[in-house]
């Protein structure tokens, strides 16, 4: 069973409070529909170790696994399965103040997706996208501050510097496209979501945000928009940092 209270220090200084499975369950119920779609994007602005994104990440493999089944046959196909997963792994963002919390955030998806993946994939298996599966996720799990909307040193101090995520995309066959943006500019408006779990009228929550950006027509000289990588998916993390 998930401790809700980790430390009665962080409990004082952090106000931190991790949410039991049930209730992690029964928020994300509210939203199944988009959580059992491999590509809909999650942030959770107070991450924790993961306790929202580790059952969202395990709804999405399960929806990869069945987006991974050719007609008539059972079993899904290892190379469709090793993309639907990566998908649905870099559709998942977090911020959190801690970075013991962002370090066993990370650790407890990677070793989510590594299980299904070496399930299906067996002898198929392949370093190369475990490696960037790992990339992935240290560019979308990050340490910040979710209200300031920077990033934080390791005392959890709010730093000068902008929190950024990436924007994943398969373009074409195997190439994968990341786009790196600012998190303040996207939330000022200069980027909109798609689609929203709450209201505009509803208080933001942990529970409630899925990032998906969508670029206007318009080029903007804000610098929002940071840089734009393609390369195969299994080698991505060899590009930019």
């Amino acid at each position: 069973m998930t401790k809700q209270v980790k430390s009665r220090q962080n409990v004082a200084d952090y106000g931190e409070v991790f949410t039991a499975k049930r209730e992690v369950n029964a928020m994300l119920d509210l939203v199944k529909q988009e959580t059992e779609r491999v590509d809909s994007r999650f942030l959770e602005p107070a991450c924790g170790d993961g306790n929202f994104v580790v059952e969202i990440l395990r709804r999405k493999l399960e929806a990869a696994k069945r987006q991974s089944v050719p007609p008539r046959k059972k079993k899904p196909v290892p190379l469709e399965f090793e993309k639907q997963s990566l998908i649905a792994v870099a559709s998942i963002y977090g911020v959190d103040l801690l970075e013991n919390n962002v370090v066993a955030c990370r650790k407890r998806l990677y070793e989510l997706w590594n299980s299904a993946y070496e399930a299906i994939c067996q002898k198929e298996a392949s370093e190369d996208c475990r490696a960037a599966i790992q990339f992935i996720l240290r560019r979308n799990i990050v340490c910040g501050n979710a209200l300031s909307l920077k990033k934080v040193d390791e005392k959890g101090q709010d730093t000068e510097e902008p929190i950024e995520f990436s924007e994943w995309t398969f373009v074409t066959g195997t190439k994968l496209q990341r786009k790196d943006f600012r998190f303040d500019k996207l939330l000022a408006g200069d980027y909109e979501p798609r689609a929203a779990v709450r209201k505009k009228s509803e208080p933001a929550t942990g529970r409630q945000l899925m990032l998906c950006p969508v670029q206007k027509e318009t080029a903007s000289d804000e610098g929002e928009f940071l840089a734009h990588y393609i390369a195969d998916y299994r080698r991505i993390h060899t590009y930019g940092s």
